[in-house]
């Protein structure tokens, strides 16, 4: 491991997913220790073995106990059961809440829940005593696996700017540029661009577009 990674070791929950296995091997080759989580333990172990990397696979409630920040990776359908399985190992934990609320069939139209997002969702069956930050919503996961620039900017939303810039780091590490979008009511505007991205990739037979923040970025202390 570089001597410049920290001592930490990072769950990716829902890790046997396109994205999940696309987040956990960019985090693990650059020296970060990944551990990959499925509710299948033996596909957990599988996929850990075929991104290699150093990376362990288990299931989900073993990782996020082992993990000192966790990837939740899940489709949005399986949020709310996943959660309440690796809740109870997850106090005083920085939680990255990928979900995007598609609803299929219609998965090119805008369908926020009632809850306003998908993060906030998340952070109502979570409570309080995690850290919650929302991010990598708009990032094509099949460009994130691949050894390429993505050309995608990563936006963090949380209410916490410390726990942000964990994230907005993370992203950095990964050959990304991590952006600090605001409080976590503000994820309902990456997760709806998700919809229309989709959207963008089928009309215009785009491969994976994503989004960039133009303009010169000068972050305020």
């Amino acid at each position: 491991m570089p001597s410049d990674r920290p001592a930490q070791t990072i769950a990716v929950i829902g890790g046997t997913g396109h994205l999940g296995a696309a987040i956990a091997w960019r985090l693990a080759r650059t020296g970060y220790k990944v551990i990959v989580g499925s509710r299948d333990g033996a596909a957990a172990m599988a996929k850990a073995g075929e991104l290699g990397h150093g990376i362990a696979g288990m299931p989900n409630a073993e990782a996020a106990a082992l993990g000192n920040i966790v990837f939740v990776t899940v489709p949005f359908a399986a949020q709310a059961v996943t959660l309440a399985d690796i809740r109870p190992h997850l106090a005083g934990k920085l939680v990255v809440d990928t979900t995007v609320p598609l609803m299929p069939p219609k998965v090119a139209r805008v369908q926020l829940p009632a809850e306003g997002s998908a993060a906030v969702r998340a952070a109502g069956l979570l409570g309080e005593g995690v850290e919650l930050v929302s991010s990598f919503h708009n990032v094509a996961a099949h460009k994130l696996a691949q050894d390429i620039d993505v050309g995608c900017d990563v936006l963090v939303f949380g209410d916490s700017k410390a726990a942000r810039s964990q994230v907005v780091a993370l992203a950095d590490a990964m050959g990304l540029r991590g952006i600090h979008g605001g409080a976590l009511a503000n994820s309902a505007a990456a997760e709806a661009m998700t919809s229309l991205l989709i959207f963008i990739n089928k009309t215009y037979q785009a491969d994976g577009a994503g989004i960039r923040i133009t303009g010169e970025l000068n972050q305020a202390d």
